[in-house]
């Protein structure tokens, strides 16, 4: 693996993760959790974290290759080499990635804020928030579990990062 840096920053983006070996050139799959999968090319430098922690690794090429994502990383050039780097989670330093446009929002930034009705109850705060398809869904933790859709004007009334709150109309019962 190629030698420690100092790495992506406090608390860097995780875009994917390295999923399979692709050839016997060094190409690795990725699996992207960005939208679409393949701009996940277009954010760098990566990083990747192993068991010793976040190591520069720059990828040298990658594309869409049907379904998936295929990146050659800077210096493999083998299967054995992009063997060494397989589950590992591939990120970025937050400030290398782009400002959201208005209305939307990186997950990373709902994670952690309070989530309150429109009649003023505390419904917990974002755990963390997943894909399913249709909509994206805040994952509360509070006094139970909460699923509460991210949809803009109709169930998210108000996301307010300064005050660190999202104000919601949905019933939970």
């Amino acid at each position: 693996m190629s030698e420690a840096a100092h790495g992506p920053g406090a608390d860097p983006v995780i875009l994917g993760r390295v999923s399979g070996l692709f050839g016997v050139r060094g190409w690795v799959k990725v699996f992207s959790y960005t939208d679409p999968r393949e701009a996940i090319v277009d954010y760098g430098p990566w990083w990747l974290k192993s068991a010793d922690g976040w190591r520069a690794m720059p990828m040298a090429e990658g594309r869409r290759h049907g379904k998936n994502v295929i990146a050659r990383l800077a210096g493999v050039t083998d299967r054995d080499q992009a063997a060494e780097w397989l589950d590992c989670e591939i990120g970025v330093a937050a400030e290398t990635l782009p400002p959201p446009e208005e209305g939307t929002y990186y997950w990373r930034d709902l994670e952690g804020l309070e989530v309150v009705h429109r009649d003023g109850k505390r419904l917990g705060t974002v755990a963390y928030v997943m894909e399913t398809g249709t909509h994206d869904v805040l994952v509360t933790e509070g006094d139970a579990e909460r699923l509460i859709p991210f949809v803009m004007d109709d169930v998210i009334l108000e996301v307010d990062l300064d005050a660190g709150v999202i104000h919601v109309d949905w019933e939970w019962d």
